[in-house]
């Protein structure tokens, strides 16, 4: 199988979604930049699976130019594939991306406001704020241009009435700062 270490990274990171309580049980998604027989693209998690019963096969390549309906695979990827794409295309330091359903950022994001710049731990997605992407519907194509247009000068960003998503220059990195953001977030709501 190709990737199997990045597979197997992407399923121990899923995993601790849901024992950091990131994300419960199958929602978020995790994906990191890869390659597959000279094609760039990204590995992701698939689409409705619990994440204690994911298998590296399970995981789904796409390239960074193809659409859901180009993967051939009984499996479907995230539906939130296409601002992951986006990200891989727009960002060249977004070498992994980690989308949570955290429950303070949830929270906070349902506001559809940003964060202002009251802690300096802020600094970390990249600005002196944290921004919050307008509502879309998820998985849509306005869902993803609105994350693209948050992410400005920015490695994070809340989602309206969603959640959060946060890339890095490795898994780790990723992982790290959604787990940052969320404790922003709760840090917000106790200051409110």
């Amino acid at each position: 199988m190709k990737n199997l270490d990045q597979r197997n990274r992407i399923i121990e990171y899923s995993l601790k979604l849901n024992s950091t309580n990131l994300s419960p049980l199958r929602s978020g998604n995790i994906s990191l930049r890869g390659k597959e027989d000279d094609k760039e693209g990204y590995l992701i998690t698939p689409s409705g699976k619990k994440y204690e019963t994911l298998k590296p096969e399970d995981i789904i390549f796409m390239g960074l130019n193809e659409d859901v309906e180009n993967i051939d695979s009984a499996i479907k990827p995230s539906s939130e594939w296409r601002f992951h794409r986006d990200i891989y295309v727009k960002k060249n330091n977004a070498q992994a991306i980690v989308h949570a359903h955290s429950p303070h950022a949830t929270a906070v994001s349902s506001h559809g406001k940003p964060i202002p710049p009251f802690h300096y731990m802020i600094a970390l997605a990249g600005g002196e704020d944290i921004k919050c992407a307008d509502y879309a519907t998820f998985g849509t194509e306005e869902l993803s241009n609105n994350v693209i247009k948050a992410l400005e000068n920015r490695s994070a960003c809340l989602m309206s009435n969603h959640g959060q998503v946060a890339f890095g220059k490795s898994l780790d990195e990723a992982f790290e700062l959604a787990q940052e953001i969320e404790n922003i977030c709760h840090q917000y709501t106790i200051a409110l």
